[in-house]
């Protein structure tokens, strides 16, 4: 067998493009005693792997070039010198991006293809899931009769918060970039109202009329002029939590990304702004799986996947995330030889 690897050829000035990456072909990983090996089923792609091409400082080293990318990924034990999995076991980790990775199996853990599809271990039932429970219940701390705003909401994190909004009573308002998904999160999730940011002539004045109570809480994952919108309208005693900067990733230069100072406002209402990363809740994993399987299972919490097929492909699907392209979870579906 061959394996394939998607590496970082060079570090992207804006937009990330295709050239960026390469794909290169190596000797599938010898085990070691306690590893696993690897066969990927499915690969994530997600936004916040755009700050780890760049060598700003931030929350977690950036990747190095030359070398494989990581993420989420679903797989399948193909050989097993571990006694904690066998052959044929289905498991999830932080792996690369390759066909096939040795890993000691204390790094990965094992997932029930019975409980839901594999492919939701990288999205509702994984790191997606997990950043929307904890960033909207621990920091957004909604309570019944409030508005809660959501930016980048027909991504795969704004679609679970706008949903477990909607269980605790609250009126959800989602800004996304298409009417295809506006509709989709009006019909298909019961949002209250939404936004088409694209079109709309003015985001302020969309946001004031989407929310005549003002705003409670308003998860931020885009940041930029609509963050700027909203901010504006926020309650007293507000909480924001600040899940994502998408409007922000690709710029090169600050004065691409200059707005108005919160301070005042923030002062002025005493609310809560708070960024956050889902592996500060890591002892509490558990706690929010247990309760995101229970409302999957229960028909209370829905999910959409954009799933692109072919390992070659995995660099375009994730270029596609800051064009738009998803709905839902993007994710990479791996043929498998």
């Amino acid at each position: 067998m061959k394996n394939e690897q998607i590496l970082l050829k060079s570090r992207p000035e804006g937009t990330p493009a295709e050239d960026n990456f390469e794909i290169r072909e190596t000797e599938v990983p010898e085990l070691k005693e306690g590893q696993v090996l690897i066969q990927s089923l499915y690969i994530s792609v997600d936004p916040y792997m755009r700050g780890r091409m760049s060598t700003a400082k931030s929350y977690i080293e950036p990747f190095k070039v030359d070398e494989v990318i990581s993420g989420g990924v679903v797989g399948e034990v193909v050989e097993s010198k571990s006694d904690k999995l066998k052959a044929g076991d289905k498991v999830t980790g932080m792996l690369g991006w390759q066909r096939y990775n040795a890993m000691d199996a204390s790094q990965i853990r094992k997932v029930d293809e019975q409980l839901a599809p594999l492919s939701a271990y990288l999205g509702i039932l994984g790191t997606t899931g997990l950043t929307a429970y904890f960033g909207l219940l621990d920091i957004g701390q909604p309570k019944e009769g409030e508005t809660v705003v959501i930016s980048g909401a027909a991504g795969a994190v704004g679609m679970a918060v706008g949903q477990i909004a909607k269980m605790k009573g609250t009126r959800v308002v989602g800004i996304a970039g298409s009417d295809k998904k506006t509709e989709y999160l009006e019909k298909e999730l019961g949002f209250d109202a939404t936004i088409n940011y694209k079109t709309t002539e003015n985001i302020y004045k969309s946001v004031k009329k989407a929310c005549p109570n003002g705003v409670d809480v308003y998860f931020d994952n885009v940041g930029g002029p609509i963050s700027d919108a909203v901010t504006s309208l926020l309650n007293d005693f507000a909480r924001v939590p600040v899940c994502g900067a998408i409007s922000s990733y690709n710029i090169t230069s600050l004065s691409e990304d200059m707005g108005p100072r919160i301070q005042p406002k923030l002062i002025k209402t005493r609310a809560l702004m708070k960024g956050f990363i889902v592996s500060d809740y890591a002892p509490r994993f558990k706690e929010a799986a247990r309760d995101l399987g229970q409302w999957l299972s229960e028909g209370k919490l829905k999910y959409e996947e954009t799933i692109v097929e072919g390992f070659e492909n995995v660099p375009q699907a994730f270029i596609g995330l800051f064009k738009g392209e998803n709905l839902g979870k993007q994710i990479v579906k791996i043929n498998q030889e």
